[in-house]
């Protein structure tokens, strides 16, 4: 399968699950106030079997592709843990996860799992936004000593600040589909109207710039 048609199948998948939901007409309302008109949960894709088999293939077919040499595979929390579990079971490697923080008990971990320094490790993320939370874990596993690859995450909206934050730390993403995907593949569906494609670009290119809704 090419990379073309992996990214089309995650977008039909994720918007048949309603993981990712578009909604122009009547935004939701992010944490930070932001009008948005789309509503991502991939961790939808859990409870959809056939879904889950899609996204878990398509993440070891992209690491064996894009990052051969990967020795140990690290889910970034709490989302990218249980992708990262099944496809190191797929993939026959080593799995840990990194914390948001170090626990305050015991062992006093923020990474969990065993890793070596030196070892090439892979990041398996759910989605990326401004990119802040996925390099948070980039930055752990390289003061332990770990050489970061790069990520595979499902899905991502490639925000401006997401890109440039990932390119000044000299991070790899590939993502299985993207915004511009699944907007596309919306409009084709009969989910939203064609002419809201160029709306949700808008959106993605500036969220804080309400004018999209216009």
């Amino acid at each position: 399968m090419t990379r073309e048609e992996t990214s089309r199948l995650i977008a039909d998948d994720l918007l048949k699950i309603q993981a990712v939901f578009f909604r122009p007409d009547e935004p939701f309302t992010w944490a930070s106030g932001i009008k948005s008109p789309v509503y991502c949960d991939n961790r939808l894709t859990l409870t959809a079997p056939e879904v889950r088999t899609h996204v878990e293939e398509a993440i070891a077919r992209t690491i064996r592709e894009e990052y051969p040499e990967a020795e140990v595979l690290m889910g970034t929390s709490t989302a990218g843990i249980a992708h990262a579990a099944i496809t190191a079971h797929l993939m026959d490697l080593p799995m840990g996860y990194v914390r948001s923080g170090a626990k305050d008990h015991g062992r006093q971990n923020q990474i969990e799992g065993r890793l070596e320094p030196g070892q090439k490790v892979v990041v398996v993320e759910d989605l990326i936004s401004t990119g802040g939370s996925v390099l948070e874990v980039v930055d752990v596993l390289r003061q332990a000593g770990a050489q970061v690859l790069g990520i595979v995450s499902i899905f991502t909206y490639g925000m401006k600040k997401g890109v440039e934050r990932l390119a000044a730390a000299e991070v790899r993403n590939v993502s299985l589909t993207n915004f511009d995907v699944i907007a596309q593949e919306a409009a084709d569906q009969g989910y939203i109207r064609p002419e809201d494609v160029r709306r949700l670009l808008r959106f993605r290119d500036n969220p804080s710039d309400e004018s999209w809704r216009e």
